[in-house]
């Protein structure tokens, strides 16, 4: 490993440390997309099934407290039917959901950043690794040898090899988590229809069931 370090000079030093944190990046996004609920969507659908039936009270009781994305923007819109009109409860619905919903892309413009500049560091440091290599050779003038330039050509190589290794989880794992994101998205907003939907017949509030 120490070899492989030196061989590629500074951009690989750069490289990763960029490994690093991607692969940090990676595990607290997915444990932070966990603690949002996003793979669990149980106790909102209870929820919304609950208050279309008409019963408000145990539709409250299904997500009052939880952390999940989908539960408290299903909990903002129940408790805002207690004493706000449609208009404003649409509102904010529509302000609670982009507020979660943003902080649950908190990270990913970091890992775009890095799928981004980890392969421009790793072309970096291969024309780096070129020029001198191309330098030794001028050097070495009729005393060429040619072992001495296919060596540096493999070791500046090393460096794209490593900038696409970096790149290439950190890309899928943004598409990825953005995937999940936009599930999520897609839940929020039909949960929300559908209880406004269910509340649109009777206009009775929550307080009043």
């Amino acid at each position: 490993m120490m070899d492989f370090l030196r061989n590629g000079g500074p951009a690989i030093w750069a490289i990763s440390a960029l490994s690093v944190v991607t692969l940090a990046l990676i595990l607290w996004k997915t444990w932070r997309l966990a603690l949002v609920g996003a793979w669990s969507h149980g106790k909102a659908i209870d929820a919304v099934e609950a208050f279309e039936r008409g019963d408000k009270a145990q539709a409250l009781g299904f997500v009052e407290g939880r952390r999940g994305i989908r539960s408290r923007v299903v909990e903002t819109t129940l408790k805002s039917f207690e004493g706000l009109p449609e208009d404003s409860v649409r509102e904010e619905t529509a302000r609670v959901a982009k507020r979660e919903l943003a902080s649950a892309r908190v990270g990913l413009g970091a890992l775009e950043l890095i799928s981004t500049i980890a392969p421009l560091l790793g072309l970096l440091g291969t024309v780096l690794g070129m020029i001198a290599a191309f330098q030794a050779l001028q050097a070495a003038g009729s005393q060429a040898d040619p072992a001495l330039l296919a060596g540096g050509i493999w070791e500046a190589l090393l460096t794209t090899a490593a900038g696409m290794a970096v790149a290439i989880p950190a890309s899928a794992s943004l598409t990825w988590f953005e995937a999940v994101i936009e599930r999520m998205r897609r839940d929020v907003e039909d949960n929300a229809t559908r209880i406004f939907i269910a509340a649109r017949p009777d206009k009775i509030s929550i307080a009043a069931a």
